[in-house]
């Protein structure tokens, strides 16, 4: 069995704000591999677990371009929210962005070869980073060219989501795109929800219901249940609008005779783990190779 370390139950806790004996009881048990420790800390703990785990630390911006049926959106990171505010950072965000759009690269290697200014995206990004002072990356794109409409939320930088949809009301659009910021849908319609994250659910179902101690076709009953509800919550067309929670989205876009046909939303940094700087092992470092010169 792998030896459970403090780091690793350093790392659960801040994943899940959980106390340190359940961290280290649930490594301990899922014979240190962490994403199996999560799941038995959501069983125990209930939502609680996934809170911490849900918070984003990595740090950027996300930016889009529209024009007409066509529109991008894409995150780009940095090392520091103080860069974040940078307007060279700022402007080099939008200008990919826009670039994406109208130049509609195959992928990340793609778009750092598309001229850009005096030379390229790549050229420029090593210019920003030389004049900054900080690293910085595009991390990932997402461009959309419909017959229908296409428009973009960005709330603040943080958080962009582009829409594709059919509607005689242009603020259609763009309440479906505030409401999936808000609600952040994983998938457009049930069926959509991709099934390794239906397993998951299925997987803390199971072990919640079987703790109940009820007969197996009560636990049956109680997972499906509990899946049912979890694609409900994730699936867009099935949430409930946030401008008028009476209705689900689907229902307000038939009331509307509007569909929406797909989305895509950036957070940014997410599933980046920010490094954590040790300042005191770093001076400790710092002497140990004084004395050793």
């Amino acid at each position: 069995m792998a030896a459970i370390t403090a780091a690793m139950v350093g790392e659960l806790r801040a994943k899940t704000d959980a106390p340190m004996m359940e961290c280290k009881k649930a490594l301990t048990e899922a014979e240190g591999n962490m994403e199996r420790a999560e799941e038995i800390l959501r069983v125990k703990l209930g939502s609680k677990a996934s809170k911490a785990a849900s918070r984003i630390t990595a740090e950027g911006v996300v930016a889009s371009f529209i024009s007409g049926g066509v529109g991008s959106l894409v995150e780009v990171n940095c090392e520091t929210d103080f860069v974040t505010k940078n307007d060279d950072f700022i402007a080099f965000s939008n200008k990919v962005a826009k670039l994406i759009a109208e130049a509609n690269p195959a992928d990340l290697a793609a778009l750092a070869a598309l001229p850009l200014e005096d030379g390229t995206v790549e050229s420029v990004r090593a210019g920003l980073i030389g004049k900054i002072g900080e690293n910085m990356s595009i991390r990932r794109f997402q461009r959309f060219e419909s017959a229908a409409k296409v428009t973009s939320y960005l709330h603040g930088t943080r958080i962009g989501v582009v829409v594709e949809f059919d509607a005689a009301d242009e603020q259609i659009g763009k309440d479906v795109a505030m409401h999936i910021a808000a609600m952040k849908p994983v998938s457009l319609s049930i069926e959509q929800v991709p099934a390794e994250l239906i397993e998951k659910e299925r997987s803390v179902a199971s072990l919640k219901a079987a703790e109940s101690g009820k007969p197996a076709d009560i636990v049956t009953k109680m997972v499906e249940g509990s899946i049912q509800k979890f694609l409900k919550e994730v699936s867009l067309l099935n949430q409930p609008f946030v401008k008028n929670d009476k209705q689900t989205v689907e229902q307000m876009l038939q009331a509307a005779g509007a569909s929406v046909k797909a989305f895509t939303m950036f957070v940014v940094g997410e599933g980046i783990e920010k490094k954590q700087d040790d300042f005191a092992a770093e001076v400790a470092a710092q002497v140990a190779a004084a004395k050793q010169a």
